[in-house]
């Protein structure tokens, strides 16, 4: 007889037996769950490779996301209609975030600036489509009554520019270092908070495109005047990744249809942009330069 309260050696063993057979019950039911599971994302993955997915328009940040949402509007409605599938207007925080975005792979078009779309093409492989006809120059805004006059006058003083990546901001350091200025700049996220900065008087000039002054406000266009006017660079260019390249005949035409229609024609007026042009020879390998600058801030 055994002791009350103490197991018999029989007992012990029926116990051991049910705490086996329990763990190799949950243990076949867990396998069978993340086996379930496996499938399951399985099946996830094929449907969502099967499915045809959303054609990423990037653009440079070289306004507002709000403007370049609205800008690019007409744009994103012809290439839908063309490739027969969801295309979306997207853009990033700042002109180096965007760089680096493109070098991943992360847009079907990337319209940027000369010196980004050569790095796309070299570093990443994206194909040259189009640019704007009118001239891209890089300005300097001061105040109308500003008695600043030449490079020299902005040493140690206040001056903006956009990321540290971008053509306008790359092309007013150069400007500054050669005339005997080498302090940097403080940068700012959009090129309509460089006017409104400096009229504010928190800081004494501002480097923006003169497409983009030609966007302001014409009360805010009177209130300012030039410092000096670049000569004409690669302006923004669209540049097509290469997974898209099978495609590039029927963006092309897209991109004409578009360039024809009444809409198209609207859009170029508004933005003074005067249509669209193919790039010149060696037009993007000028940019070189810039190019190396912004690589080498991206590693």
């Amino acid at each position: 007889m055994a002791t009350k309260g103490v197991l018999s050696q029989k007992a012990i063993t029926i116990v051991i037996t049910m705490i086996k057979y329990e763990s190799l019950r949950r243990l076949f039911l867990l396998t069978a769950v993340v086996l379930g599971l496996s499938h399951g994302l399985a099946v996830q993955a094929q449907t969502a490779a099967a499915t045809p997915g959303v054609f990423r328009l990037g653009v440079a940040p070289h306004t507002s996301a709000r403007v370049i949402l609205e800008m690019y509007q007409p744009l994103r409605q012809q290439l839908e209609k063309a490739l027969g599938e969801p295309v979306e207007v997207v853009t990033a925080p700042d002109f180096t975030e965007f760089a680096r975005r493109m070098l991943h792979q992360d847009y079907d078009i990337a319209i940027t600036t000369g010196h980004q779309a050569r790095l796309a093409q070299t570093d990443a492989q994206y194909l040259p489509l189009i640019t704007y006809a009118a001239d891209f120059r890089a300005v300097a805004l001061v105040p109308g009554d500003s008695p600043i006059k030449s490079a020299r006058d902005l040493k140690g003083k206040p001056v903006l520019g956009l990321s540290p990546t971008s053509l306008v901001t790359l092309w007013g350091q150069h400007w500054l270092r050669q005339n005997g200025d080498p302090d940097t700049l403080r940068y700012v996220s959009a090129s309509d908070s460089v006017a409104r900065l400096v009229l504010a008087g928190e800081a004494v000039a501002g480097f923006t495109s003169l497409a983009n002054y030609q966007s302001l406000a014409r009360d805010v266009q009177a209130q300012m005047k030039f410092l000096v006017i670049s000569e004409p660079l690669a302006g923004r260019v669209y540049m097509l990744n290469k997974r898209q390249q099978a495609r590039k005949d029927r963006i092309d035409a897209a991109l004409q249809t578009f360039a024809e229609s009444s809409e198209g024609r609207a859009y170029f007026e508004k933005y003074k942009l005067e249509g669209y042009r193919k790039l010149k020879p060696h037009e993007l390998e000028a940019m070189d330069p810039y190019a190396r600058e912004v690589r080498q801030t991206l590693q």
